[in-house]
């Protein structure tokens, strides 16, 4: 929660604090991966602006910083989900009242190593990969052939199911009562995701649209037989015309303090869009 910075790991700041005359105020913000690295940006710039506040930002997974908040632990949780009906509840059972802000949006993208020939894809055919029960084992099953076995076996990468990431492609793509196939590679973070499939050329994930390196590719989506294959980009994402988007949410308590409040409502604003469209987030608006 905000409180006066006394550890050692925030020495250095707090002498930074010190010698501008501040109070030296720190805000806790935590969860989702999706949203690590920006939120890391963002803090840096606003603290930037406003040295006499430290913002401390960690990962987890969306599941994470809402347990967190939930808890009274917590001052922001970061989510690339909305809360679940339990959580909220919960939450009131703790005095709890959290305040959902949306801050962004994402395309979850697809990604496959450089030298994966796929075209594009279409959501049947992620769901009939992924999926429980999905008969598309191989990627000779969606046209491409590597030429030996061992290459053509597919490699599922997914993200653990504690992220928001995992929830969303779990309810837009495997669909109602969908489960994951047991043998998907669970991994921690979306960086992790984008790195294995950078890797393998067998290996096929999902992950943020700004996780994207020059190692891999993203294979535009198919939503439904007949329509076109659409990337994710701002574009596409803003105009919904992508099939696995999201919102992407801050959450605070009802009551907050004035300096989170603060935050919060700079992110939304122009500065704060302005550091989502340059770490390569979707934000509330296109930019003039």
């Amino acid at each position: 929660m905000i409180k006066k910075l006394l550890t050692a790991s925030l020495a250095f700041a707090a002498l930074t604090l010190q010698s501008c005359g501040g109070g030296g105020i720190e805000i806790e913000n935590k969860g989702s991966d999706t949203l690590l690295e920006v939120a890391a940006s963002l803090a840096q710039t606003y603290g930037d602006m406003h040295p006499e506040i430290a913002i401390s930002v960690s990962g987890g997974g969306s599941g994470g910083g809402i347990a967190s908040l939930i808890g009274g632990d917590l001052d922001i949780a970061n989510a690339s989900r909305p809360l679940k009906d339990k959580e909220v509840a919960d939450a009131k059972k703790r005095g709890i009242n959290p305040v959902e802000h949306i801050i962004g949006y994402d395309g979850i993208a697809i990604f496959v190593h450089k030298d994966n020939p796929l075209k594009s894809i279409t959501v049947a055919q992620l769901k009939a990969m992924f999926g429980d029960g999905g008969k598309v084992e191989n990627w000779t099953d969606v046209g491409v052939d590597y030429g030996n076995d061992a290459d053509n076996n597919i490699v599922l990468v997914s993200r653990q199911n504690s992220s928001g990431t995992y929830e969303c492609f779990l309810g837009k793509v495997l669909g109602k009562g969908g489960r994951f196939k047991s043998r998907c590679r669970n991994l921690n973070s979306s960086k992790d995701v984008v790195d294995l499939c950078a890797k393998s050329k067998s290996a096929i994930g999902y992950s943020g649209l700004a996780y994207a390196t020059d190692d891999v590719r993203i294979v535009p989506v198919v939503a439904d037989e007949g329509k076109p294959a659409v990337s994710p980009t701002i574009d596409t994402v803003l105009d919904k015309s992508y099939a696995i988007a999201r919102p992407l949410y801050m959450y605070t308590n009802e009551g907050a303090g004035k300096e989170i409040t603060d935050y919060v409502t700079w992110i939304k604003g122009d500065e704060g869009q302005k550091v989502m469209f340059d770490k390569g987030y979707v934000p509330l608006r296109k930019p003039n």
